[in-house]
């Protein structure tokens, strides 16, 4: 028994040098996490019984902040304290990972990605840099707009939507009751199912932020005779509204048949104008929901969204702020909140998987993520010009490593001192 006690330590003390070296190897690694091992004893068959060895019980990883480096770069960002930078692998769903490394920069699309290609998520904000959507399911990629060529006023936006057939109405949450009745209100995630910005120009090229906010009001599921969405839109933080001379804003009302199809508004929704602040002039613009719009099973979805504004100026800079926040600077002196960055944090960060790249995704140990602005409740703020090293002490990983070898000598000296035992035992004979 002896033998396979003693081998017990040999394959511990070989995970633990296995693990150190591998967090030896990723010092120089942007934003890695070194790993721990951790051993329990195995439980002996009764009191008069000797132990039968160790086991490993897991490989943690340690979610200590490692040093910063000082970059010269705007778009190099670290996070000073706790969280992490949220990023997916596809324009339209994909993998959401999360990460440490903030070595971000603009693809040829004119998209901010991380190191890996990864595509960075942000929260919509409005023209003072307000977040409109919160949680996760709200969370977007972020694409530098068009900035060149001769200015246009955006009068038409053109989309084509799937909006999920399972989607609940907000008026039945339970958030609301005969106290606190359901009214829909943009600063309220709660009021509406889905959000989606796009950014527009007026008359003389300046950028305006519109949103689209989708409210389900009508379930024949749920009892009720069609199937129909309310559509309200926001131009900066003017409510602009589908029927024209009302003396509140009014929303578009898509509705749908059994099989999906949208069969109202059968012609592009003229939405009244509305003078945003920022804006030169006051903006009309009309929605073209076309005939690909559809109600389906699956996600919400923008497969295309486009509009007919052309901006005046060039973009010359990109900045991040301490709080997440996007923003643009162009050549002729102005600026755009493009969005604040999404920043997650788990109840248990040491249950997140590894996927490589410094880069985790959510199991059921870590529970879900925990998304917010940067700087706010307890989620980091955003250094920008710094990189966040490894949390890698080489000086303490070199004397785990002595005392891991030297526990593997152990053992494999208690197998010889076995060894030679019964050999002994085995010569009585002879």
């Amino acid at each position: 028994m002896s033998f396979y006690t003693s081998l017990s330590g040999l394959r511990g003390a070989q995970t633990d040098l296995s693990t150190i070296s591998n967090n030896i190897a990723n010092v120089g690694s942007i934003g890695f996490k070194r790993s721990r091992t951790f051993f329990g004893d195995i439980m002996p068959a009764s009191s008069t019984t000797a132990g039968q060895g160790t086991r490993l019980k897991g490989i943690q990883q340690q979610f200590t902040q490692g040093g910063f480096e000082t970059s010269a770069r705007d778009l190099d960002l670290a996070i000073s304290g706790s969280g992490f930078f949220v990023t997916r692998d596809a324009l339209n769903g994909g993998t959401t990972y999360f990460s440490r490394n903030g070595n971000l920069s603009v693809d040829g699309q004119r998209y901010l990605v991380d190191g890996n290609g990864g595509y960075v998520q942000v929260l919509p904000v409005d023209a003072e840099g307000n977040v409109t959507a919160s949680g996760l399911a709200a969370s977007r990629n972020i694409q530098l707009p068009l900035t060149s060529g001769t200015p246009r006023a955006t009068s038409l936006i053109s989309l084509t939507a799937n909006v999920p057939i399972t989607a609940d109405k907000p008026e039945d949450r339970a958030v609301y009751s005969p106290s606190n009745p359901y009214g829909f209100d943009r600063l309220d995630p709660n009021s509406y199912n889905y959000s989606q910005q796009q950014t527009v120009y007026d008359s003389e090229g300046n950028a305006q932020s519109a949103t689209l906010y989708f409210v389900r009001t009508g379930s024949v599921a749920a009892g009720d005779s069609t199937d129909t969405w309310d559509v309200h839109m926001f131009i900066g933080n003017e409510e602009a509204s589908a029927t024209t001379g009302s003396p509140s804003p009014v929303p578009a009302t898509l509705t749908f048949d059994a099989t999906g199809t949208l069969t109202s508004p059968t012609t592009p929704v003229a939405f009244s104008s509305v003078f945003p602040s920022g804006a030169s002039a006051p903006l009309a613009i009309t929605i073209d929901f076309g005939t690909a719009t559809r109600q389906a099973a699956g996600a919400f979805n923008i497969a295309a969204i486009d509009q007919d504004g052309i901006a005046s100026a060039k973009i010359s800079d990109v900045s991040i702020g301490e709080d997440g926040l996007v923003t643009a600077s162009f050549t002729d002196g102005t600026t755009q909140a493009l969005g604040k960055l999404l920043i997650a944090n788990f109840s248990n960060p040491a249950g997140l998987r590894q996927r490589g790249d410094g880069r985790w995704t959510v199991t059921g140990n870590s529970g879900d993520a925990i998304v917010g602005e940067a700087g706010s409740d307890a989620f980091g703020r955003i250094q920008s010009g710094a990189l966040e090293r490894a949390n890698v002490d080489i000086t303490e990983e070199l004397v785990a490593l002595i005392a891991a070898q030297r526990n593997f000598q152990a053992n494999a000296k208690a197998i010889e001192t076995a060894n030679s035992m019964d050999q002994s035992i085995i010569n009585l004979r002879s």
